[in-house]
């Protein structure tokens, strides 16, 4: 579906370089911070707003993000709460909003209401890593397109081209590029041969643009990768800064800024 009215789509229309998408895991640190870090985060210049679903076995995330699902549960966090945050977001926060997470909370939460909920809600779009190509054209597509939003698909250095093309056929937002095919946050710096992996994606003349993730932690990294793609993906980094911060507003505020 082409020309759909979503935010996700109009950013890219708009912004064609350096995009910064900011990963955080709703109900982190405290059940009610989820509202106040996204304002923040539309104050201080991010582009994308990635809200983590917590769940309690997020197996592709290192330590840090698997913390903080603990952290969140343990807060009373879930998707119903987490739908409602988003709509009281909604009320000052103009950004595009991707919820993030494993399949299955969504089919507990079931697939419909979650999808239909999530657009009533503000929500733009979704990336769920574990949700593989043949049930998402199967059981989501469909509804996703009707209610104008974008479904987001992960590639790694191990994706064929051949996959790429075609995740890249079924895509109407953006790829997103891991870095790397072990867990989140593990990483600093990029080697020769991810440098490599990104020049191919920018070469491959994708009619979506992509985003890198996983090792996005600073300017050093942000600058580095945001030379082959449209932008890059922080979560880790963040999350962290968010465990530490005794200030929201003004820690998110610097971090935002320090990476430009």
């Amino acid at each position: 579906m082409e020309n759909m009215a979503n935010r996700i789509n109009t950013l890219f229309q708009k912004k064609k370089e350096k995009i910064l998408s900011v990963f955080f895991t709703a109900g982190f640190p405290k059940l009610e911070d989820t509202i106040p870090i996204a304002v923040e985060l539309e104050k201080s210049g991010a582009d994308l707003i990635e809200i983590g679903i917590p769940f309690s076995d997020p197996i592709a995330d290192g330590p840090v993000i698997q913390d903080s699902n603990k952290i969140a549960l343990d807060n009373g966090m879930n998707l119903k709460l987490l739908l409602q945050q988003v709509k009281e977001i909604r009320k000052t926060v103009k950004l595009p909003i991707l919820l993030m997470g494993y399949i299955n909370p969504v089919m507990q939460y079931g697939i419909e209401s979650f999808i239909k909920d999530s657009k009533a809600a503000g929500v733009d779009g979704f990336i769920l890593p574990d949700l593989p190509m043949a049930e998402y054209e199967d059981q989501f597509k469909v509804l996703v397109e009707e209610n104008e939003l974008v479904n987001v698909f992960l590639i790694s250095p191990t994706t064929s081209e051949e996959r790429i093309r075609k995740i890249d056929g079924v895509s109407n937002g953006f790829i997103y590029a891991v870095s790397s095919s072990s867990t989140t946050g593990t990483k600093t710096g990029f080697t020769n041969e991810q440098e490599l992996y990104f020049k191919k994606l920018s070469e491959m003349k994708l009619k979506n643009p992509f985003l890198i993730g996983f090792g996005v932690s600073n300017k050093e990294t942000f600058t580095a990768v945001t030379k082959f793609a449209t932008g890059a993906i922080i979560g880790s980094a963040f999350i962290k800064l968010l465990k530490s911060s005794s200030n929201l507003s003004t820690d998110i505020h610097d971090f935002v800024n320090n990476l430009n």
